[in-house]
């Protein structure tokens, strides 16, 4: 077995790396964010890697990827553990989940958090033969060191030259309740598409921070998604005042880096609980201890006249402020409901009313592909083999 280091070469889809005493941790977000904002729940968020993958090339047919993997679990409730998704020739080959790796326990009753510490995994991959194109999709739920890459045959970095669809959103386009890190909707949606995927989904973090803005602003991409308005809702962070001016200034900041890039404003997915709703959203108590914990609105429908967001505020300010921005021929609007509705949720309910399941992100995947990369789509009109802007 030849045994090669991880280096930035290898990975696709993050942001900045980090060299650790293990070996190398991949972020969605550069070191100057989280320096500035050094929240615990947007480094959780953006430390794991969904979306990023490795990608090479290789004649192998064994390899062996060693991670160590950092999580956090909550006491009385079996949270799933994360997965490597193996794909060869942009097919589907094998999911592995991970095992040992460090984690933090908390009890959701008092907060109180204990540290453990377990030991690195060590995945093993059978290949077909031949030259074939290796991507290795890192999960979407767990942090992860990558330690070594080991093969029956030399491996070399990957790039397909592919377009680069840049996507931003709350912890649904994070992942969340999806089974692997491929299976995420908008995985689902790149393969469809034919593009790369760079994630910028970070659970309980799409608050439209300015911080945000100014790295899609920064980051290559042929084509810009921005899907907000849960969190801003469960968080209760914004009255409608400061809502709309905020979005006005994010799509600015993005404009600044990609004047002309296809961007498409995307709003929320059905969610019962805070249709009508406003926030904060909470856990539902009467959940604790149980096999499935639930999200509940704790908010009061009568705020809303006093500006407290719902979904359905949301969706209504940003389907107008699209409108305002009409000297912009390049951004698009998209209804949320479009991709899961009420209807929907009768047939896909979800499963903790607030995130899909993994038939839902693969239903919300396939519908975004079919609006955004279809000839007529706004992504469908860009040459494939326009250089990245």
């Amino acid at each position: 077995m030849i045994t090669t280091a991880i280096t930035p070469s290898f990975v696709a889809g993050a942001a900045d790396f980090e060299t650790t005493a293990r070996g190398l941790r991949p972020h969605r977000l550069p070191a100057w964010v989280r320096t500035r904002f050094p929240d615990p729940q947007l480094l959780m968020a953006e430390g794991q890697p969904s979306g990023v993958r490795l990608v090479l090339s290789t004649t192998a047919q064994t390899l062996e990827v060693v991670t160590h993997s950092t999580r956090v679990v909550y006491r009385g409730a079996d949270r799933p553990r994360g997965s490597l998704d193996l794909m060869v020739d942009a097919e589907f080959l094998q999911s592995e989940e991970l095992t040992g790796g460090d984690y933090v326990e908390v009890d959701m009753s008092t907060g109180e958090s204990t540290p453990f510490q377990g030991p690195s995994h060590t995945s093993d991959f059978r290949l077909p033969p031949g030259g074939k194109v290796v991507e290795i999709w890192l999960p979407h739920n767990e942090s992860v060191e990558l330690l070594e890459l080991r093969a029956d045959a030399p491996v070399a970095p990957y790039s397909s030259g592919k377009p680069v669809w840049l996507h931003h959103g709350s912890s649904i386009s994070h992942g969340s309740n999806a089974a692997t890190p491929s299976q995420i909707w908008p995985a689902v949606a790149a393969r469809l598409g034919g593009v790369e995927l760079h994630n910028l989904g970070l659970g309980g973090s799409a608050l439209v921070d300015p911080f945000t803005a100014q790295v899609m602003r920064d980051t290559p991409a042929d084509f810009i998604s921005v899907k907000l308005g849960i969190n801003v809702v469960n968080l209760d962070s914004m009255r409608l005042r400061a809502f709309a001016p905020a979005v006005h200034g994010f799509l600015d900041t993005i404009r600044e880096g990609h004047p002309e890039t296809p961007l498409v404003l995307i709003s929320p997915i059905f969610c019962g609980i805070h249709e009508d709703t406003p926030g904060p959203g909470a856990i539902d108590p009467a959940s604790f201890g149980t096999d499935q914990i639930r999200f509940t609105a704790s908010g009061n429908p009568a705020g809303v006249a006093a500006g407290q967001l719902t979904l359905r505020v949301i969706r209504e300010a940003l389907a107008s402020l699209a409108e305002r921005r009409a000297d912009d021929p390049n951004l698009y609007f998209l209804d949320g409901l479009s991709l899961y509705g009420a209807v929907d949720a009768e047939v896909h309910p979800l499963p903790d009313a607030l995130h899909p399941d993994t038939a839902t992100h693969r239903l919300i995947g396939e519908r975004f592909a079919e609006y955004a990369f279809a000839g007529e789509g706004p992504f469908g009109q860009v040459n494939a083999a326009e250089t990245v802007s």
